[in-house]
């Protein structure tokens, strides 16, 4: 695998943790969340953080490993 490859690799997970994350906050679904509204996600607050600190440590790899 190549630099390049790698580095859209992990891009490409940043950008879907972070509307993996947006996703879990829309208030369309059919289940009531911790917050108190029908949202996707039953547990709302703590999926949103989770897939937020993952796109946050993919973005921080990323950074780190393609610094020149």
């Amino acid at each position: 695998m190549t630099r390049k490859n790698k580095y859209i690799l992990l891009l490409l997970l940043t950008i879907f943790f972070t509307l993996c994350a947006v996703w879990t906050v829309l208030p369309t679904g059919s289940n009531y969340c911790l917050l108190g509204y029908k949202a996707h996600c039953t547990f709302t607050p703590v999926s949103t953080v989770i897939c937020l600190l993952l796109s946050g440590i993919t973005c921080k790899i990323r950074a780190a490993y393609f610094k020149n």
